[in-house]
């Protein structure tokens, strides 16, 4: 049995030598490209106000942007079943780097402790935790395969992701990252189980749980849902960002403004280079725009689905069903939380929205994913 299984995994190593999936590989360059673009327009403004330097965080997106394409192209030549041996160190460096958010090397930005650096370097916990999540439970299910339905390691991986969501709420109060966390887990044993009906029951039990906590717990988040209910009887506080990114994205029209030529980014959205980055992009776009980028990450899901599909084996398959689950719901909660579709939850654009530690992450994921892909093409 071992060595059947290690020619499988030879051969698995093997198939490596194909080409990865340029097509993939377009349409993520595209969106990088199209990202800076409209950090610079969105943000150049505010940047000038600030930093007196239009060109403020266009430059360090930039820095970043660079640091993580050229991550993705190493990553991508290197054989995905490499990083097998650092999944179970990359959960627990996970752990580490949440708590030290409340250490003196923890970093505090706009009321929020979610960064933590040293000089002018600094990350956020909570995209590692994304990466780490995904290459752990390939390498778990991946292993407990024809188990991963029983009771002890179903209940050991549900024990393991909600610690990391759990602390990523209590430690840094950043619910949307453990939302995406909680739902990459969810997707990949979703794909990986026999018995669809256990997980929609856990879903369905996680959520309950989870609205009941928030009903008695209250605070702020509990406010955001009264916003998002109302809006306009907010106007001039928590409902504000709400409801300016629903003028940006209505006086954009069908074609938008042009752009450059956004007025809502002139101070009235608040931080629009980040989470609202997208009523920025329908403003000067328009809706044709706003469809336009939506189509493009469509596309990039159904490479994701097909490189999956092919790939040579369980664990490479879960890597890019990991990756695929993470891109999509970030871009799903976005532009539902833009559109006031639900509550302001805070999630960035993928490879759009401002913020070098999400870029930084995006492009390994992608790396890991390309990689894949090689294999994928090999066995066509």
């Amino acid at each position: 049995m071992r060595e059947e299984a290690r020619n499988v995994e030879n051969k698995s190593i093997e198939s490596q030598k194909g080409r990865m999936d340029y097509s993939l590989l377009i349409v993520i360059i595209f969106l990088v490209c199209f990202g800076l673009i409209m950090i610079y327009s969105t943000s150049s403004y505010e940047a000038q106000m600030k930093f007196n330097d239009a060109s403020f965080y266009l430059k360090k997106q930039i820095f970043a942007t660079a640091i993580g394409i050229v991550a993705m192209l190493a990553i991508s030549r290197i054989d995905y079943h490499f990083w097998k041996r650092f999944a179970v160190v990359a959960y627990f460096a996970t752990i580490v780097c949440i708590l030290l958010v409340k250490s003196p090397i923890g970093i505090e930005a706009n009321g929020a402790s979610r960064w933590i650096g040293v000089g002018p370097l600094s990350f956020q916990p909570a995209e590692l935790a994304k990466l780490a999540v995904i290459l752990f439970l390939a390498v778990y299910i991946s292993k407990k395969r024809d188990r991963i339905n029983e009771p002890k390691y179903y209940m050991t991986v549900a024990g393991l992701v909600l610690l990391v969501a759990g602390l990523i709420v209590i430690v840094t109060s950043n619910l949307s990252s453990a939302i995406i966390v909680l739902g990459i887990a969810f997707i990949m044993l979703f794909i990986a189980s026999k018995n669809y009906k256990k997980y929609i029951f856990s879903v369905v039990i996680v959520a309950v749980v989870g609205g009941a906590v928030l009903f008695l717990v209250g605070g702020y988040r509990l406010q955001r849902i009264q916003v998002w209910l109302n809006p306009e009887a907010y106007a001039q506080d928590g409902g504000f960002q709400t409801l300016q990114a629903l003028y940006a994205i209505g006086s954009g029209g069908l074609f938008g403004k042009g752009l450059g030529q956004s007025v809502q980014k002139l101070g009235f959205v608040p931080e629009a280079q980040n989470d609202m980055i997208f009523s920025i992009i329908c403003e000067e776009l328009g809706l044709f725009g706003g469809i336009a980028i939506i189509i493009l990450f469509a596309f990039m899901i159904w490479r994701f689905v097909s490189i999956a599909t092919k790939a040579p084996d369980l664990y490479g398959s879960l890597i890019v069903v990991g990756v695929m689950a993470h891109i999509s719901l970030q871009v799903i909660l976005n532009v539902a939380v833009v559109t006031n579709t639900i509550p302001n939850t805070g999630i960035t654009l993928p490879f759009i929205s401002y913020g070098g530690t999400s870029v930084l992450f995006l492009m390994a994921e992608m790396g890991l994913a390309l990689s894949v892909s090689k294999g994928s093409n090999k066995l066509r």
